[in-house]
């Protein structure tokens, strides 16, 4: 299995950067058929072989999410891929 955590900073206001990852997590549902549910200020998700989460601070993103074994082999693809969309939603 292989982990992974990032941390992204951002200046929204919170209900922007919510309103934000929404968005984000509605698109990866619909193509990757992933579940999600927001818990308070974060947002757990999961697939068969990803667990994850997504946190949402006042300044800052967190990304936490466990890989299965078939999805290990793409853990750098996969890591790319948050950033750009983190990047593209809430600025860098």
């Amino acid at each position: 299995m292989a982990d992974i955590d990032i941390r992204h900073p951002h200046a929204l206001p919170l209900a922007q950067a919510r309103e934000a990852i929404e968005r984000a997590a509605q698109g990866l549902s619909e193509k990757f058929g992933i579940n999600y549910a927001w818990n308070g200020d974060a947002v757990d998700f999961q697939r068969s072989g990803l667990d994850g989460r997504i946190q949402l601070e006042p300044d800052e993103l967190r990304v936490t999410a466990k890989l299965g074994f078939l999805l290990s082999a793409m853990k750098g693809p996969i890591e790319s891929e948050i950033r750009r969309v983190l990047a593209e939603r809430l600025g860098s």
